[in-house]
Parts: C-alpha cells; structure tokens; sequence
C-alpha cells in the first residue's frame, strides 16, 4: 500500500501554522498599564490639549513613561498597575470634569502588525480588573410608560374627532379611563380609538356609567417589554462609550437582566453613576390660564395642564400637550450661543417632531416654551430598619423661554451651567434609559487580583502542557515529538483564533477550556499512533501501518470530538458569563486540535519517514 500525501494538503498546514503565527504574536508583546484622555465633546485630541495634559501630570508630579497619541485619543503611560490608579486620580482632580479619563491597557505591538489587523487577546474582567453589574429592568415601569405616552393620543384623537369627553385619567397598572358625558359619545370612541390604534384594547369600565378603559393588548406589551431591554442594552453601551470606558461587555441575560462588565473600571461610584444616569427632554407651552401657586397650595390643577417645579423649586404649569420627546433626538452637543455668550445645548430633532415644532412655534409666537427634563433616580432607604431600593421619577422645568421666531429641526437650550450643559448633552447623545433598572448584583475585581489569575492560569497551561509533552515523548518515542509539535502548534492557534475574533474575549474559564483542550488534543494522536502499532503488529509494512493507521482512526477521532463540540456549543447557547468563556476556548480548541493532530502530525510524518523504505518505526 503505498503512503501518499497530497502536496496541497502541505502547503494549507504551512498557510495555517504561518497565519497562526503571525496573529498569535501581538500576544509576545505585554501591555502597559495606561490611563486614556480625551476631551468631553470633542472628537480628536489636539497637541493643546495634549499640553495640557501633561502639564497637570507635572503639576501634581506623577511619574509616568511616555504619552502616546492614537486613534485621536491620549493615552499616558505607565511602569506598574499602581502608578497608573495614582495618575488616574490625579488627572482627575487637576482636569475636572470637562474631560474624560479612563483606565485602560494599551499594547506594544508593532504598527506594521497592527495595520495588518494583529491585536492581543481580549482580557475578561477576572484577568484585568474592574466592575461587575447585573441590571434588571423594570418591565412593569415599560408598560407603564407607553400608557403614558398612550394617554395624549388619545385625549388629542377625541378632540380633533369633536367627542365630548369628560376625563382622561390613567392609574398605573389598570390603563386609561375616560368618562363621557353620552353613551354615544363613548360608542363613538371605540370606533375612532379602535380604528386608529390596532395596539390598544378598548372596553367599557362601568355598565352603570359610560366609562371606557384603555390597555395595551397583549402583543403590544410584549413588544414593549422586548423593546425596553433591547433599547437600554442599546443605551448603555452608548453610555459606557461616550465616557471612554475601555472594551466594555453589555449583553442580554434572560428575560429582564442586563450583564455590564467595564474592565479596567476601579471605582464602583463612578461606574454606577455612569450606569443608572438617566435624562430625557421633553418640549412643552407654558399653560397661562392659571396660576401655578394656587395650583400648587390647592393641590387643584386646570385639566389641561400639569404642574411642575423649576430648578429653583417655583412652580410651573404647562400644557399636557407635548411638542417634542428626547427619544426623537437625532443629535446633541454642547457649546457656548453666539449671540449672549452664554451655556447652551445644541439639539437635533428628526423630521415629524421637527415638523412639529415648527407648526407649534409658527402658531404660537411670543408665548413661552419650556423644556422639562425627566430623570430616574434610585435610593436605597431605610424603612422599619430593613434597607428598600426606592424608585422616584424627577421631572424639572430647565429652561422657559419666549418663542421669537419659527424653527424646527436645529435649535438651542440656554439658561444652564457650563457642566449642566455638558452632562445634558452627553446623558441626551447617549439616549435615555427606555425603563428604569435596579442594579441586583454588584462586584469589583482589582488589577492584582486579575494578574494573579494570569499568573495562576499560565501556569495551569504550562504544568498541563508539560506533563503531556513528557509522558508523549517518552512512550511513543520520535512519533511523540511529532505529537507534542502539533500540541504547540495547537495552542498557537487557539491564541490566534481568539486574538483574531473581535467578540472574543479570554476568561479564566476560557483558560480552564485550554487547560482541557492540551489533555484531549493529545488523544487524536494517541488513537493514531495505537492503530499504527496494531498495523505494524498484525505484518504491515511501516507505510501501510503509517496509511491504515490514520485512515481507519479518523472515524473515532471525528465521532469524539464531534460529541465534545455539540456539548460545548449547547454550553454557549444556553450557558451565561463564564460558561460561555468555557465553551468558547473549548469549541476552538477541538476544532484547531482535530487539524493538528490529523492533518499536521500527518504531514510532519510523510516529511520525514514518507516515500522512504522502512524497516521498522520509531513509535
């Protein structure tokens, strides 16, 4: 029998080991702990800026190695994990908080490697450092919302369709009631409210008297829960973005919960506040028929108008009626007017509250407007002397101004501080929260923590590796060589594939799935090598043991290793965190094992004692 093998299949084990090569070494070159700056607002950094920078570090005489511009961003670096949380408190506290400060790691890999896509590992919080969240959304408060925004539809669907109503009123988990003053009158309702809303159920409330109560069907309360979690994944990832959190992990986990992971993030405070921050606008006429004192001592508020408090706790009454909502803002940034020199938050709207703006100002010239803003805020407060998460929704007038002129998509929010107005403007770019969140599990890893798990995880790998490699080499000889160089080729490109998936990220379970993966690559070769003996056993020429001995062991190996991947892949489907990180390595680990030990031990194999006449094998 003759032992034969295809020269293509040679030169795709070279392609593989030399790709694998190349995108494993990023990970030769170590990353140096580095703190990240940039400008609030500003896209690029400038060599001002730059200046400055470094002058506040040479005000507050920290040490640091060198500052490195790249991608638009400064990055200082530093020696040690230590001297970097020094510089980052003390940029903080010399820079304030017109910038943006960070920790981050940043590699020594060269330009030429870089411009060809090579990039390190991504390191999972357990390696690096930093904070740990478990959002959970309050799916009830969804519902919730999208009644309320139900409401002034409704109430302006019955006044544009000339039904004489006498109240809307909505109560929070029972949804809109409105009384009429006719039976039909309310007939007339469920034909137009039926008619224009297909997601909203309407039935009477109260036989006796002609009373309606408005809910959303069931679909449509599904998709409004959907909507919120997907919309606040959405929302926080842009948030963690915009204040220059290094690779940060926001993913779905069941139902209601969000995971948050910002690596490299030391101080829980501050990644809370980035966390639960919440702001939306919303644009309103000023109601002038009535007087807000009295509507505020009497508790007794006109109908058409609601009441709130300014920022300097007075009173205002504004219509119900809303002009413009944050969620149709298409941009946002702060800067300084031209005209009084002042604050102001630039806003973008798109075209239908845009288009509505403009009929609202062309039609109400020289009457006041006022901006609200709505924030979600959460305390934890002692009641009966059990600690209670409590939830309070804060609504504040920011901003009255008269309308002077028509405009609609561009426009201006003056009347705020120089930081107000940058907090609005980055919360507003951001987006708003679409339901609140409560923060159900917290936990910080620190920088030394996560280099002793490297450490611990490095030498699992090494110890494994080399205990496997000893009793390899010494059982089967110079054909254990030959297995131990795929088992090094193997691990070689597990590190490529995870440094070339951008998603990937290396965990210490990931670790552990290398850890497993060193053991179980060796047994492809185990089971080669025992069938080529049984060949040579039974009177084989050594090129017909070496040919039989792969051939006939392939259906074991690819039985084994095929169960291991299902198993690994259900892992990842239906695993959360570190499950997921297991299955990752491992998934990767079969797969890059399989083509080691099958097609480049093979190789290696008829390199060196193919096409020759044998007498007998060194296995």
């Amino acid at each position: 029998m003759i032992n034969e093998f295809p020269a293509w299949k040679n030169w795709l084990v070279l392609i593989v080991v030399a790709v694998g090569l190349l995108y494993a070494a990023p990970n030769l070159f170590p990353e140096d702990p580095a703190v990240q700056v940039s400008r609030a607002n500003v896209a690029t950094m400038d060599r001002a800026s730059v200046a400055v920078v470094e002058d506040a570090l040479r005000n507050t005489g920290t040490t640091y190695r060198e500052s490195e511009l790249r991608d638009g961003l400064l990055y200082i670096l530093f020696d040690e994990t230590e001297a970097q949380l020094q510089g980052l408190d003390a940029l903080r506290a010399e820079l304030g908080r017109g910038w943006v400060v960070a920790l981050n790691r940043v590699s020594r890999t060269p330009g030429w490697l870089r411009a060809l896509g090579g990039a390190p590992m991504n390191l999972g919080l357990d390696l690096v450092g930093g904070v740990h969240f478990l959002l959970e959304v309050d799916l009830v408060a969804a519902v919730t919302q999208a009644e309320e925004r139900y409401e002034n539809s409704v109430r302006g669907l019955l006044r544009n369709q000339n039904i004489r109503y006498g109240l809307v009123t909505r109560e929070p988990g029972r949804g809109i009631q409105v009384t009429f003053r006719a039976a039909e009158d309310r007939d007339r309702a469920v034909r137009a409210i039926g008619g224009e809303f297909e997601q909203l159920t309407v039935r009477p409330f109260d036989d006796a008297e002609p009373t309606l109560l408005v809910t959303l069907s069931e679909t449509e309360q599904e998709a409004v829960r959907a909507f919120a979690v997907e919309q606040n994944i959405t929302t926080l990832r842009n948030r963690v973005n915009e204040l220059g959190v290094a690779e940060p992990l926001v993913q779905r986990q069941g139902q209601h919960r969000i995971v948050v992971q910002l690596p490299g993030v030391q101080d829980t405070a501050r990644a809370k506040e980035i966390l639960g921050a919440t702001a939306t606008l919303e644009w309103r006429l000023v109601y002038q028929d009535g007087d807000p004192y009295d509507a505020q001592a009497s508790g007794r508020v006109p109908l058409a108008a609601r009441l709130y408090t300014d920022n300097q706790g007075q009173p205002v009454l504004l219509r119900r009626d809303v002009i413009a909502t944050g969620d149709q803002l298409t941009g946002a940034s702060s800067g300084i007017d031209s005209e009084t020199g002042s604050p102001a938050v630039f806003i973008n709207l798109d075209a239908t509250a845009a288009r509505r703006m403009t009929q609202t100002t062309r039609e109400n010239l020289n009457r006041p407007m006022a901006v609200v803003i709505i924030e979600n805020r959460t305390d934890i407060v002692e009641r009966n002397g059990e600690m209670v998460r409590v939830r309070e929704t804060v609504e504040e007038v920011i901003s009255i101004a008269t309308i002077r002129g028509v405009f609609g998509a561009r426009f201006q929010i003056t009347g705020l501080e120089p930081q107000e107005a940058r907090n609005l403007a980055l919360l507003l770019r951001a987006g708003a929260l679409a339901a609140p969140m409560d923060i159900v599990e917290e936990r910080t890893v620190g920088p030394s923590m996560g280099a002793d798990n490297i450490r611990q995880g490095f030498l699992a790998v090494l110890i494994g590796f080399a205990v496997v490699v000893v009793f390899i080499a010494l059982y089967y000889r110079m054909f254990g060589l030959v297995a131990n160089t795929a088992l090094l080729t193997n691990l070689v490109l597990i590190i490529a594939v995870m440094s070339m998936i951008p998603g990937a990220t290396l965990t210490m379970p990931g670790i552990a799935g290398i850890v497993l993966t060193v053991g179980m690559a060796i047994d492809a070769n185990v089971l080669i090598f025992e069938r080529i003996r049984e060949e040579i056993r039974l009177g084989n020429t050594p090129q017909a043991a070496i040919h039989s001995g792969y051939d006939k062991a392939f259906s074991s190996i690819a039985d084994a290793n095929v169960t291991t991947l299902i198993a690994a892949v259900v892992l990842f489907l239906f695993g959360t965190g570190p499950i997921k990180g297991f299955a990752v390595t491992l998934s990767i680990g079969i797969i890059t094992s399989m083509f080691t030990a099958i097609v480049g031990t093979r190789a290696i194999v008829n390199a060196v004692w193919g096409g020759r006449k044998l007498r007998e094998l060194p296995i």
